[in-house]
C-alpha cells in the first residue's frame, strides 16, 4: 500500500525519475516545468527542504512499497492558517482514486499536523480531472484564478474549510 511521506533528502532521485517519466503527461494538463527545472533539480529539491524546515510549507510524496514515487502533494503556507495545495500523480495511477484519497489524507494532515483551517487550490478550466479530485475531496469552487497563477491558463480557485473533531478526524 502506498505511503504518504514528508519530503526528505533521500527522495530526490525517485522524485526526479517520477518527474521525468511523467513530464509529457503533466504537460497535457499544466505548464511544462522546462529544461531548467530538470537541469537544476538538486538545487530545487534542496530549496524545498529548506522551505519546509523554515515552516514555509509542507511537502509530501506518495511512495509505493518498492520506493517508486507515485505522486507529489504540497502545502504552501500563505498565512492565517491557510495553505495552497498542489499535487500531481503518475500517469499509470491516474483515474484510480489515488489523487482523491491522497488529497483527503493531505487535508487531514493539514488540520491535525499543521494546524491549518483553510486549503485553496487553483486548477485550469481544461483540467477536468483535477477539478473532480478537488470536488471529491470536499473542495468547492470559489472564483476565478489569475491565469498568471496557472501558467497563463484560465481557471478557478477551489477551497476547503477544515475542522477536526475531538478524535482528530477532519470534518467539513
Amino acid at each position: 500500500m502506498p505511503e504518504l511521506q514528508r519530503l526528505r533528502a533521500d527522495h530526490a532521485q525517485a522524485i526526479l525519475a517520477f518527474e521525468l517519466a511523467n513530464r509529457a503527461y503533466f504537460a497535457t494538463f499544466i505548464s511544462d516545468r522546462g529544461d531548467d527545472y530538470f537541469d537544476r533539480f538538486t538545487d530545487r529539491h534542496d530549496a524545498l527542504l529548506t522551505e519546509q524546515d523554515a515552516g514555509a510549507g509542507a511537502y509530501y510524496v506518495l511512495v509505493a512499497e518498492d520506493g517508486e514515487v507515485l505522486g507529489r502533494f504540497n502545502l504552501i503556507f500563505t498565512g492565517n492558517a491557510t495553505a495552497e495545495v498542489g499535487y500531481r500523480v503518475a500517469q499509470h495511477v491516474a483515474g484510480r482514486g489515488v489523487a482523491t484519497a491522497t488529497v483527503r489524507e493531505l487535508c487531514r494532515l493539514a488540520a491535525t499536523r499543521h494546524g491549518l483551517r483553510t486549503l485553496r487550490a487553483a486548477t485550469a478550466h481544461r483540467n477536468v480531472a483535477s477539478q473532480r479530485v478537488l470536488t471529491k475531496a470536499g473542495f468547492v469552487p470559489v472564483g476565478p484564478a489569475d491565469p498568471d497563477h496557472l501558467g497563463g491558463k484560465p481557471g478557478s480557485w477551489y477551497q476547503r474549510d477544515l475542522a477536526t473533531d475531538r478524535a482528530g478526524t477532519v470534518t467539513t
